[in-house]
């Protein structure tokens, strides 16, 4: 490896933690700072132009695939073949790095893991810099874990048998305080990307895998093509061949959908596939149609299944442009937390899951995520029905596929309208899930399923959207932030009641209760609760 670029170092302002010199060493940090002096400034104009848009579709409430690029949509071109350790997904399981997790997901039976750096995990200092050190004791057969609770111990299976890694960074929006360059914080995403390819690209080429990564948040092909740069430098930089860098692209925002392929051919050299998720998405429709009047108004979350017209259309979409350019479509999240208390539910909850994944597979999907172990051979089977011995479906193009522009963006066509047990639900999981994200938490299992960021971001939306739009609920009552305030304040007082007061005042419950609130009642918008959340985030 060539020597660090000499330059001023990067500041890590934080206390210690055990073992942290492992991860943070003089030439990692070299490294995340070349990377933030080099791609920051672009990373910086990119949001910019991300409100330059949002305030056209403010204007205009209209999407369309773009002009410019319909020589890239008209080509004839494929992504790089998938690399052996990533040409089987059919199961994919996702989750925080903490070291119990780190063990349960690799032992899973799953094909894939996405070990995640973002919506579930809450990026304390510690989470940031522990999750890197349990991917290198993973890497390097040094991990184990005894539950202080249970006794029990954890250990890895044998290699053959441990899923393929994949990394989810953090998006491109969310800077890391604990780690300044030139007096100015790193991307996050340039953190995690940074540390975890630095240690592991070479570790990981030994073990006949690599360095794979899961994108998130992309909101157009422009930011695809800075990540690609970046792939293209770090490769360079640490002496690994071109293409050995992996990228699956979560198209979880509205404006993405209308750029598939452009975003697959910016990282053709590097793609692995797209996914489609639910939560991110519908957060991203309100976030960028919300001025956009009754026409764009969401239902209840749970009223917005994949098979909703408009969301069918999109995951159809997704299919069909994978195929056609040879990469993966990896389909959504099964989050069922199974009870060990209630055979009942989770038959019920068994035949959903089963239900879900048997439509993705029969759609094409290639893959699909669940969120427990217990669902892997769920997801398993439905896939295996479809696929048998070969490793995907990508020969299936789904020509039979045509999506208009404007179907994307149908919401009306849904037959479900807002109801108070929605706003009441929203109100319950924003606050829950908030709480646990300020202690740490970004993975937390609330009323039987596991939620993350996402959860919280579509809960607040809906109730802003609501608010803003006046919705009038089924009872008669109109959606207003009195409302909103009394539902809360009923919310914290039942919390209070079920914990008792010392376990009550131990969490950071009125904190959260004042967040959720000024996120989902504020004249002014935010963008991503995080972006507030993380000044109050311990650590």
């Amino acid at each position: 490896m060539s020597a660090p670029a000499p330059s001023s170092p990067a500041i890590v302002d934080a206390a210690p933690l055990p073992r942290q010199d492992e991860v943070l060493t003089e030439e990692a940090l070299a490294f995340v700072a070349e990377l933030h002096r080099r791609f920051t400034p672009r990373r910086d104009e990119l949001l910019a132009r991300r409100a330059e848009r949002r305030a056209e579709l403010a204007r205009t409430s209209h999407l369309d695939f773009l002009p410019d690029t319909a020589q890239v949509r008209e080509g004839e071109w494929q992504v790089a073949p998938a690399p052996a350790a990533l040409n089987d997904r059919r199961v994919e399981i996702t989750g925080p790095t903490d070291r119990k997790m780190t063990i349960n997901a690799l032992n899973s039976g799953a094909r894939v893991w996405l070990a995640d750096f973002e919506d579930a995990s809450a990026p304390t200092w510690e989470n940031v810099v522990l999750g890197q050190l349990n991917l290198i004791d993973a890497y390097e057969r040094r991990i184990d874990f005894t539950d202080p609770r249970t006794g029990k111990a954890y250990a890895l299976k044998p290699a053959e048998e441990l899923a393929t890694v994949v990394m989810r960074p953090r998006g491109w929006h969310l800077e890391e305080r604990h780690l300044t360059v030139d007096g100015r914080p790193v991307p996050g995403a340039l953190v995690d990307f940074g540390l975890y390819f630095f240690h592991n690209a070479q570790r990981l080429i030994g073990l006949g895998k690599g360095p794979y990564f899961y994108l998130p948040k992309t909101e157009s092909h422009l930011e695809a093509r800075l990540w690609n740069e970046v792939f293209v430098f770090a490769q360079d930089r640490v002496g690994i061949p071109q293409g050995t860098v992996r990228a699956t692209v979560l198209i979880e925002t509205i404006t993405a959908a209308y750029e598939m392929e452009e975003i697959l051919y910016e990282l053709r050299d590097h793609a692995a596939g797209l996914n489609a998720g639910r939560w991110d998405y519908l957060f991203s429709i309100v976030k960028n149609f919300r001025d956009g009047g009754a026409k764009f108004v969401l239902p209840d979350r749970n009223a917005v299944t994949m098979t909703a017209p408009f969301m069918r259309a999109y995951t159809e979409l997704l299919v069909h442009t994978c195929h056609k350019r040879g990469a993966h479509a990896i389909g959504g999240m099964a989050a069922f937390i199974p009870s060990r208390k209630d055979a009942e539910a989770n038959r019920v909850a068994f035949e959903k899951v089963k239900a879900d994944k048997d439509r993705e597979a029969n759609d094409g999907f290639d893959g699909s995520w669940v969120a427990h172990p217990d669902l892997v051979p769920i997801a398993m089977a439905s896939f295996d029905a479809v696929l048998g011995d070969k490793p995907n479906q990508k020969d299936r193009l789904r020509e039979d596929v045509s999506v208009a522009p404007g179907e994307l963006i149908a919401i009306d066509s849904l037959d479900a309208k807002p109801t108070y047990e929605g706003l009441l639900g929203a109100v319950q999981v924003g606050i829950r899930y908030i709480e646990a994200w300020l202690r740490g938490h970004g993975a937390v299992g609330i009323f039987g399923l596991m939620e993350d960021a996402a959860t919280a971001e579509i809960s607040r939306s809906q109730v802003w959207q609501w608010i803003n739009a006046g919705v009038v609920f089924e009872n008669g009552e109109r959606a207003t932030a009195e409302l909103t305030r009394r539902i809360a304040a009923d919310e914290l007082a039942a919390i209070r009641a079920e914990l008792g007061d010392e376990a009550f005042a131990a969490g950071k419950w009125q904190e959260a209760h004042d967040l959720f609130l000024q996120v989902s009642l504020d004249t002014d918008y935010v963008d991503f609760l995080t972006l507030p959340a993380y000044t109050h985030l311990i650590g």
